[in-house]
């Protein structure tokens, strides 16, 4: 199985910490060069100079607000001017505030829907061409399991999401022909800094303690434990390799069982 990634270059977004910066480390293991894209230049030029290194790979960083798709455009364009082409794009941008929908502000979704679906098609209008000529593209969504079961409290979230999903398997049946895949994972719970806040917000809402909030997201996971980044940046990994050419337009859940949908 070929899973070997020398030779590629991969545009990883929210890239300074869980699962984004987990999704740069795999990568940069599998032999892909890596091109890091977050907010915090201080941040990200730490961060560059810690990913593993072999075969001459040069790590690189943009520095942009996803909160703001022009300054993301504006970034990348400039950033990757003249430079060889990106093979593998993942999209990984923090999700909107806790909440339900009923309850949420009209502005809430439209930041949402600008930092996540704007920007993502933006990036991918700016890699494609690159992926076309080279017959290799891979763009990898990280989403959410509540693509396929909404997740209480997370109105805009659930929302935005399965705008993604919708969007990307679209592009899939439009790309395929190119030698592109366009697959979303779907993280559950997911040991990181956003799972911690949500829990503490949880906590903070029903009157529960911290731990209790935790204890019972884990009952609900038949693995009996929550995820590790590195868990979904090996899946990302796997398809963004060569070994994944025939999976394309997929929702690939990573969240040790606990989705009571198939």
């Amino acid at each position: 199985m070929n899973t070997n990634l020398d030779g590629k270059r991969a545009l990883v977004c929210g890239s300074t910490r869980g699962i984004g910066l987990a999704c740069a480390v795999e990568l940069a293991q599998a032999g892909a060069e890596v091109v890091l894209l977050a907010r915090n230049p201080d941040t990200l030029a730490e961060i560059v100079s810690q990913l593993p290194t072999q075969h001459n790979q040069h790590h690189t960083w943009l520095a942009a607000d996803f909160s703001q798709p022009q300054n993301v455009r504006d970034a990348v364009e400039a950033g990757l001017d003249g430079a060889k082409p990106i093979h593998i794009l993942v999209n990984n941008t923090g999700g909107p505030p806790g909440g339900l929908a009923i309850d949420a502000d009209v502005q809430a979704f439209e930041d949402a829907f600008r930092a996540h679906v704007t920007c993502n098609h933006i990036l991918v209008g700016l890699v494609v061409e690159g992926m076309k000529a080279q017959n290799y593209g891979r763009i990898i969504n990280i989403i959410s399991t509540s693509v396929k079961q909404p997740i209480p409290g997370l109105g805009v979230s659930n929302t935005i999401r399965g705008a993604v999903a919708s969007w990307a398997k679209t592009l899939a049946s439009e790309l395929g022909q190119f030698g592109i895949t366009v697959n979303n994972v779907l993280p559950g719970f997911t040991d990181t800094k956003r799972l911690e806040q949500l829990f503490q917000s949880k906590a903070e809402r029903t009157g529960a303690t911290l731990q209790e909030v935790r204890c019972a997201a884990i009952a609900t996971i038949p693995a009996g434990r929550l995820g590790e980044a590195a868990e979904i940046g090996a899946a990302v990994a796997f398809l963004a390799s060569p070994a994944a050419s025939y999976i394309n337009g997929i929702n690939l859940p990573v969240d040790g069982g606990r989705l009571g949908t198939l």
